[in-house]
């Protein structure tokens, strides 16, 4: 059974209150959603994302998603697809033009389906691990490595 932390050693080194829980920032960017309040807009338009949060002021603009959810996507949906296709192919007898004309389109669609969410969780994580600005330090504060 993991300890409890006392008051000088907490997750992510800040106070109680500054914790961040992983899983429900998570999911809350899956929906969508302001991972800090889970109630404001995360995009405004499809992969485009919020400024800042229209409900708790949140910024939001600095956050490094980039391809890190469409690898996600890559990586999950290879897995269901490759194994879709195997399965179909040996299950059905029908010619190759058959399977492109149904796994091509149902890939694409789904990619674009997920892509969306996975942003969302990524942009989570970060909030949740207080990464790249939404540790509440302002530029200024932020250490500087390109001079070392």
């Amino acid at each position: 059974m993991p300890e409890q932390a006392d008051d000088n050693h907490h997750r992510y080194g800040g106070k109680p209150d500054d914790e961040r829980r992983l899983a429900p920032a998570m999911l809350t960017g899956l929906k969508g959603r302001c991972p800090a309040c889970g109630k404001g807009k995360l995009f405004y338009k499809y992969l485009k994302t919020v400024d800042h949060c229209e409900n708790c002021g949140t910024e939001i603009h600095h956050h490094r998603a980039d391809d890190l959810p469409a690898y996600l996507v890559i990586l999950v949906l290879g897995h269901f697809m490759v194994g879709g296709y195997m399965t179909g192919a040996e299950l059905f007898d029908v010619p190759d033009w058959v399977h492109l004309a149904v796994w091509v389109p149902l890939t694409a669609l789904t990619a674009f389906a997920l892509i969306q969410p996975m942003k969302g969780v990524v942009i989570g994580l970060q909030w949740a691990l207080k990464m790249h600005g939404f540790d509440g330090k302002g530029r200024e504060e932020a250490v500087d490595y390109s001079e070392r």
